[in-house]
């Protein structure tokens, strides 16, 4: 185990089955963020509605909420490495799908009915790639997989949009760029099932409608995630611009398509480069207060983005947001992992991608809204003050959380607990690097 003072920054990357997952899970956020750059486009130069912007996101969404509980259960009692190659596959024919209604001129109904698709694969695959971390690392390295796992997101959410905007610039069809995300897709359920699971996962046995519910409950009853997903949750729903970036890019700062692809990869340049930092400096002290001050910082620059009219200062301050949420993903992340029992992480990571999909999919649809009632930069800036309005919420209500120190000390106390319980012989198998 590292110290303080010998953190080792690549200590999960050590792993080739980590390797493996951490890839193929970057693959496949390139493939989304491709899939979603061009749907965006194509959908407004189509229909030229605010609103069918959020319906889109709408439309991933509904899946989620309703199937992630029972993603999560089927992630804690089958093999959770082949529901995220058979979602991966899913997601692979619904940019084909995508592809065959652009090339044919399909209706844009059919194009929503292709998102519901790809909303149930993402319900099935979030859960089952979130809990298959504990079997690949050993436990005192979750902390640094998770912020290797929000890297390799931040890359995704940086080269995908970027490509999807280079695709609509150069290919004249956009068909041939739902085709770039379906490769991408594929290749991850290929990686992915290369996967050998160095350690056994627990099997659920029961079917009991309380065993579904276990997820939420355990959610509830620790208050500590409680509180830092919920303020992510709402920090992200009300702040999140991403759904309009279109009409900000055809509109207002009139970049077109390659502007929109590199104002998509923005956040994720600046949450890359937050990554990295975090994950070369040892573990953070005063997690709570650093995770609260993030995110008032991310509502400061949504407001900015919100109001600004130059290209430049526009991606500064969207690189600014996702940096800021970077923070918030890796102390999120890495309080799940170490507070979930491993027999439970399935239906914990399906309570958490609900409050995600809630964040990011039914954020892009109230974005939407607001924007056609009000206009969109009423609704970014509006959106910025309410994340403020968040912040200092939850400084009132979850004192616990303002008070969260090391996250150090939580790692060392899980494994301890782990070891006391009998688990020695499962950490040993995992601690051998290969």
């Amino acid at each position: 185990m590292h110290t303080e003072g010998n953190h080792d920054p690549y200590g999960a990357l050590r792993y080739r089955n980590y390797r493996f997952l951490l890839t193929g899970s970057v693959l496949a956020s390139i493939g989304t963020e491709i899939q979603a750059v061009v749907v965006g486009w194509e959908l407004y130069q189509r229909t030229g509605s605010a609103a069918d912007l959020g319906y889109a996101g709408l439309a991933q969404f509904l899946p989620v909420l309703v199937l992630s509980m029972f993603a999560g259960h089927a992630a804690d009692r089958f093999s959770r490495k082949w529901i995220l190659v058979s979602a991966q596959l899913g997601m692979t024919l619904t940019s084909v799908a995508l592809s065959a209604l652009s090339l044919l001129d399909g209706p844009v109904e059919l194009i929503f009915l292709c998102l519901v698709f790809a909303g149930c694969c993402r319900a099935f695959a979030m859960p089952a790639r979130v809990s298959m971390v504990p079997l690949v690392v050993p436990l005192e390295q979750l902390g640094n997989a998770v912020t290797w796992n929000s890297t390799g997101w931040q890359v995704a959410n940086m080269t995908g949009p970027a490509l999807g905007g280079l695709a609509l610039y150069f290919f004249s069809d956009f068909w041939r760029a739902y085709v770039l995300a379906a490769a991408c897709t594929f290749a991850s359920a290929m990686l992915v099932a290369l996967i050998v699971l160095r350690a056994n996962q627990p099997g659920l046995q029961t079917r009991s409608f309380s065993s579904l519910m276990a997820g939420i409950q355990f959610v509830w009853r620790t208050k500590l995630l409680f509180a830092a997903i919920t303020l992510d949750l709402f920090a992200v729903l009300l702040g999140g611009a991403t759904a309009l970036l279109p009409i900000f890019a055809k509109d207002i700062l009139e970049v077109g398509p390659k502007g929109l692809g590199w104002l998509r990869a923005a956040p994720a340049s600046g949450a890359f480069l937050m990554a990295l930092l975090m994950a070369h400096r040892p573990p953070m002290q005063r997690a709570g207060l650093t995770l609260l001050g993030a995110v008032a910082g991310f509502g400061v620059a949504t407001i900015g983005f919100g109001l600004s009219t130059t290209f430049w200062l526009s991606f500064a301050m969207l690189a600014l947001t996702g940096a800021f949420d970077n923070i918030s993903v890796v102390v999120r992340g890495t309080l799940m992992q170490t507070l979930t029992p491993d027999s439970m992480r399935g239906r914990v990571a399906a309570v958490t991608s609900i409050f995600i999909s809630s964040s990011n999919e039914l954020g892009g649809f109230e974005s939407g809204m607001t924007a056609q009632w009000f206009g969109p930069i009423a609704s970014v800036v509006g959106g910025g003050i309410g994340t403020l309005i968040v912040v200092a919420a939850i400084v009132v209500l979850s004192p616990g959380l303002v008070r969260l120190g090391s996250i150090k000390g939580l790692l060392n106390h899980q494994v301890e607990t782990t070891r006391s319980q009998g688990d020695e012989g499962c950490h040993d198998r995992l601690h051998e690097p290969s």
